[in-house]
């Protein structure tokens, strides 16, 4: 029996199975990363939406380094706009373990992982969550094979390499090392962790952060939280938190680069399908991913956006820097360029109106700043 064959026997909390989110097709819980029906996404149904997991109702015990449960702190309400008089809140996910939101989801999906008798891992990555899969495989005595394009950051890398985790750079963008890597779990037998939507038990794990934030709050939604995205896993587990705690639903933020703005793009045109963005250029590596091969999972994202009454906003990197000036001499955080989106974000948002300044705003602060110590000395 293969890997892909295999089903979980002793199902973990509430978990029934696989759906698929298009067709709506049912699998029982198994190694699988598309729906084999139509090649929709995946995620986890569980018997009834619950507030207050834990992340040991997702992570097995020999897995856990300790990731989420990660500060929701005050801050200036100035480091939005000089006349914002509102709360602004940060949500510091550079407190995990190897320093990233991926923490969460790469241990969700090892420990299910091992139950299905892996025998190694694979990843594609822009750098945070090779860095998180390689981290928690080096826990796990597991190999490791990381696929990264030649342009992450070399603090990125080093972390890879540090972990003892096998770093296969590949030449483009991000689209390409996501083939490499799905390559390399066929041909190695290998599971593929990679943290698109592509595995459905790590994706599951990330609602915890929504839970994380209306608990923090003693139950009372903000009116905006700002999400760096990508494909848009983390924005999936926010907006599913706020489901399971059954409270009305803030208005969701996916912060984009405009050099790498898919679901951006869509928004702002009306669209509903999201296309892949042609040549990424920007200084936020953790979400520079056209979607090449795979734009269904921004068009999900998107269908979350608007479901919240939120906003996609691409914003330049001009602007990212500035954020991250701020949150480090005004916070005193340090941020890579990435985390920092979710900030420029909302100052947008406000300088166009449609962040009040009474409001009450959330950003999470997805990456920390020594990923990337190049974009601090760089002009």
């Amino acid at each position: 029996m293969n890997l892909t064959e295999m089903e979980i026997k002793d199902k973990p909390g509430d978990m029934k199975g696989l759906r698929c989110v298009a067709c709506r097709a049912f699998y029982p819980l198994k190694l699988l990363y598309r729906c084999t029906a139509c090649d929709g996404i995946l995620e986890v149904e569980r018997t009834e939406p619950v507030a207050g997991w834990r992340a040991g109702d997702f992570v097995c015990g020999d897995v856990t380094l300790g990731e989420g449960g990660t500060p929701l702190r005050p801050v200036s309400p100035s480091l939005l706009h000089p006349d914002f008089r509102g709360r602004l809140l940060i949500k510091d996910e550079t407190r995990n373990p190897s320093g990233s939101f991926k923490d969460r989801l790469v241990a969700a999906a090892l420990s299910r992982a091992i139950e299905f008798g892996a025998r190694g891992i694979v990843s594609a990555s822009s750098g945070n969550a090779g860095a998180a899969a390689a981290c928690y495989a080096a826990n796990a005595g597991i190999p490791a094979m990381i696929c990264c394009p030649e342009a992450t950051p070399h603090g990125k890398l080093a972390q890879i390499m540090a972990y003892g985790a096998t770093l296969e750079r590949v030449p483009g963008h991000y689209g390409n090392s996501f083939k490499r890597a799905m390559e390399l779990s066929d041909e190695r037998g290998y599971v593929n962790l990679t943290t698109t939507y592509l595995n459905p038990y790590g994706v599951d794990a990330l609602r915890l952060v929504g839970q994380e934030i209306i608990a923090s709050l003693d139950g009372i939604p903000p009116d905006w939280i700002a999400i760096p995205t990508s494909s848009g896993p983390l924005v999936k587990g926010v907006h599913q938190g706020f489901v399971d705690a059954a409270v009305p639903m803030p208005r969701l933020v996916a912060a984009q680069s405009d050099g790498c703005a898919p679901i951006a793009r869509a928004f702002a045109m009306g669209l509903d399908i999201v296309e892949p963005w042609d040549t990424p250029k920007t200084i936020a590596s953790g979400i520079s991913d056209p979607l090449l091969g795979y734009p269904e999972e921004g068009s999900h994202t998107l269908s979350l956006i608007r479901q919240s009454g939120g906003q996609a906003v691409a914003v330049s990197d001009d602007d990212i820097k500035n954020a991250m000036l701020a949150l480090a001499r005004k916070a005193g955080l340090f941020s890579e360029p990435t985390g920092a989106t979710s900030l420029a974000a909302c100052r947008r948002l406000f300088t166009e109106g449609k962040v009040s300044t009474s409001d009450t705003v959330v950003c999470i602060v997805t990456g920390h700043g020594f990923k990337d110590f190049a974009a601090w000395t760089n002009d």
